[in-house]
């Protein structure tokens, strides 16, 4: 990677945690793909989209991949679970070094499922007297 390069996205160290989380890329028979996309561009685009909230279709030319190929390599990394075993390796990392704080922890109603048939809150109907 390009000492450097991808700094003002990419947090120090973090390439260097996801880095080994990564599968190999797949050799299609046909040939194409994405290949000639090195593996920090896409992470870099991955980590803008992630960031800045805008749509794959909004991703700036910069990072040298097409929409597409971004969005299919997320596709992928996210099927082989890359981005748990990333949370999982950062965790492990502030937890070696003593700097993870667990004792005031916020919960993200995005990662807990809302089951069905849950207690509804009703009103109290009172019978006559």
């Amino acid at each position: 990677m390009d000492s450097g390069r991808w700094d003002w996205i990419v947090p120090a160290g973090l390439w260097e945690i996801v880095r080994p989380l990564l599968p190999a890329p797949r050799i299609r028979r046909q040939g194409g793909g994405i290949a000639g996309v090195p593996d920090e561009a896409v992470f870099a685009a991955i980590v803008y989209v992630l960031v800045s909230g805008c749509t794959w279709r909004a991703l700036p030319p910069c990072f040298g991949a097409s929409k597409s190929a971004v969005h299919r390599r997320f596709i992928i990394w996210s099927r082989a679970g890359v981005w748990e075993q990333l949370h999982r390796a950062v965790l492990d990392r502030l937890a070696t070094g003593n700097l993870l704080e667990v004792s005031r922890v916020v919960l993200d109603s995005a990662h807990v499922r809302a089951k069905k048939g849950g207690r509804t809150h009703r009103p109290v109907t009172r019978g006559p007297g």
